[in-house]
């Protein structure tokens, strides 16, 4: 009887062994198709390897020589700038490498406070809130906020953080006509019945370059008597005569609520986000907002460099101007040549291309001629409207953008993407 049972549990043993194999040779299967329809679509993202420090120069893992960068976010060129730098050295000295905990447990240090009173001031808001990063501030926003007797109104080219953030939240949710004002004025109408309305939308759109009509959106705001939220990652410290973003850029910094934004784009490169607003709702956030009560707090070296990059922009706007004019530099060149350049008057700058192998092949030939650009593909961008985003960063040289030009017209008549 006794070996009945051991051998009985050795056969059960063995048969749940078969089906996890079976289970695991089932997975690998549907991966592997899924996988080699993403290769067969031409929509596979490959990650060079960089060898260096970030930089309008950089070394790549197999290609000879050095490369130009014309797609990092390093708008501002303050990521290998070398007092960004050694405030970020010092911070690490002072504070160490990490906190190992969450803020309200023993997660928060002076720095951490100092530099959300710095974020508050710079947007002329009343607090700022820090995150891991600005999807976590994204998604930390409207769960908080909203309930099931409010309404989001979202831009449907909003970026994927936004989307994600509007999906956790309980909301009435509406999606309007990419920077459609009438499709928003509609929406507006017919949401007037909840309780509070926000309108959520990017400041400047990250793969189209074009910049939200904030004036348009606040008017309506106000006549309809809605909050307004707007995504500041691809606007702060460079849009606008300081830096401010798209609402000081456009006048209406004292018509938006809520502003999210980035310190891993221009303000330094690190990580980090925030939110920066009204001062009971960054209170709310603390004691609500789930990436914020989860997430380790940002280290401190992190926070040092976006000090640091925040008193270089408030200190002046050379850098802002010089950015400004090698923009429109590649822009005009760019569009004299024949190609087509999405959005205006911002350093993202999409050249359109439309197939995706097209945009990869021309990526691909674009870095054997010493350029670092990326193709952009479904699901990044809707399907036929793969194009390479080009750019610009304040530390890019005339002589950098110029080159970058020759070597697309070269390549674009290689291909066929020009005459």
């Amino acid at each position: 009887m006794w070996a009945g049972r051991v051998l009985h549990a050795a056969l059960s043993g063995a048969s749940r062994g078969r089906r996890a194999q079976s289970a695991l040779a089932q997975l690998h299967g549907i991966l592997e198709e899924e996988l080699e329809s993403i290769r067969r679509a031409g929509t596979w993202k490959s990650e060079r390897v960089i060898t260096s420090s970030q930089g309008p120069h950089i070394h790549v893992d197999g290609a000879p020589g050095g490369i130009i960068n014309f797609c990092a976010n390093n708008y501002l060129g303050l990521s290998s700038h070398p007092e960004v730098i050694q405030a970020g050295l010092q911070t690490l000295k002072e504070f160490g490498a990490g906190l190992s905990s969450v803020r309200f447990i023993c997660g928060t240090q002076s720095i951490h406070k100092d530099l959300e009173a710095k974020i508050a001031r710079f947007h002329q808001r009343e607090d700022a809130i820090l995150y891991p990063s600005c999807f976590d501030a994204n998604t930390g926003l409207f769960e908080a906020l909203l309930t099931s007797e409010d309404a989001v109104l979202s831009d449907e080219l909003n970026h994927a953080s936004i989307i994600d953030g509007i999906r956790l939240c309980k909301a009435h949710k509406y999606r309007y006509r990419h920077l459609d004002m009438a499709d928003l004025e509609a929406k507006l109408q017919e949401a007037q019945k909840h309780r509070l309305r926000l309108v959520a939308t990017d400041g400047a759109f990250s793969m189209d370059g074009d910049i939200a009509p904030l004036q348009e959106i606040c008017r309506l705001a106000s006549q309809y008597g809605a909050l307004v939220f707007v995504d500041e990652s691809h606007a702060t410290g460079f849009l606008g005569a300081t830096g401010r973003g798209t609402d000081e850029l456009l006048g209406v910094m004292d018509q938006v609520t809520i502003i999210n934004s980035t310190l891993g784009k221009a303000l330094g490169g690190a990580s980090g986000g925030y939110t920066t607003g009204p001062g009971a709702l960054v209170s709310l956030l603390r004691q609500q907002a789930r990436p914020y009560l989860f997430s380790n707090s940002l280290p401190p070296a992190s926070v040092g460099c976006a000090s640091k990059a925040l008193d270089l922009l408030m200190e002046s706007n050379a850098i802002v101007q010089s950015m400004a004019a090698k923009t429109l530099r590649f822009r005009s060149q760019m569009e004299a040549a024949g190609f087509t350049i999405s959005g205006a008057n911002h350093p993202i700058c999409p050249v359109m291309l439309g197939d995706a192998r097209l945009a990869l092949n021309i990526a691909d030939d674009m870095l054997k001629r010493g350029i670092f650009v990326i193709g952009f593909s479904y699901p990044v961008v809707p399907k036929d409207k793969a194009r390479i985003r080009v750019q610009i960063s304040a530390v890019h040289s005339e002589e950098d953008i110029d080159r970058c030009v020759e070597a697309f017209v070269e390549v674009g008549r290689l291909h066929g993407a020009l005459p």
